[in-house]
């Protein structure tokens, strides 16, 4: 009995505060000229309207990426499929048993063809391959890998794709895993040319 009275109090408390409060509106709003009070509704109606609008706006931009980019997840898993297909291509061109057969011609001549009703319908749904040999090394669409030293590339250009990387529209489906140039080294070209000659010059003393 004595909890419900206690109930009751607070509650009668908070009933009363909310009055209070309710009361202190009422009474700044009377207290307020028609010119203010006006002013005050049509802020109130101004941001209500920007509240609105950047609503309708951040739905839009969903709805579009939504629609752009609904299936990325789903691309992004069908790539595995051409990285098979490259391999199984490779594995058979290199089976020894294979070699020079007619078996050989005639399945890479059916991988090349899947391979490029995939790469076709890739690019239908806005997905290309990323262009990435003799261009310049770009963290936002290559990984390097592996350097390999060539002095008739500028370092850093990409010489070799060890994996294709590729764009849906705009975005980065995924990197190309790459192999970059890099200037040989001095020291180690100067050690080599060293051995050499000192091993001409042990076969010239041996002879």
């Amino acid at each position: 009995m004595e909890k419900e009275e206690n109930q009751k109090n607070i509650s009668d408390k908070d009933d009363q505060s909310t009055e209070n409060k309710d009361q202190n509106t009422t009474s700044e709003n009377k207290d307020l000229k028609p010119e203010d009070k006006i002013k005050e509704l049509e802020d109130r109606l101004a941001r209500a309207y920007a509240e609105i609008e950047n609503q309708r706006r951040r739905f839009e931009k969903e709805k579009e990426d939504a629609f752009d980019y609904g299936g990325f997840s789903l691309a992004r898993e069908t790539l595995n499929l051409i990285d098979n297909l490259e391999r199984s291509k490779f594995a058979l061109e290199n089976d020894e048993n294979l070699k020079n057969s007619e078996t050989l011609k005639k399945s890479v001549e059916h991988l090349d063809i899947i391979q490029k009703d995939m790469i076709s319908i890739l690019k239908k749904n806005n997905i290309e391959e990323i262009k990435s040999i003799d261009q310049k090394l770009d963290p936002n669409l290559h990984q390097a890998m592996m350097e390999i030293e060539d002095e008739n590339k500028e370092p850093g250009t990409v010489v070799q794709v060890i994996q294709k990387g590729f764009m849906m529209k705009d975005r980065l489906l995924r990197p190309s895993l790459v192999a970059v140039s890099k200037k040989t080294n001095k020291k180690d070209e100067n050690l080599k040319q060293n051995q050499k000659s000192e091993e001409n010059q042990s076969k010239s003393n041996e002879n």
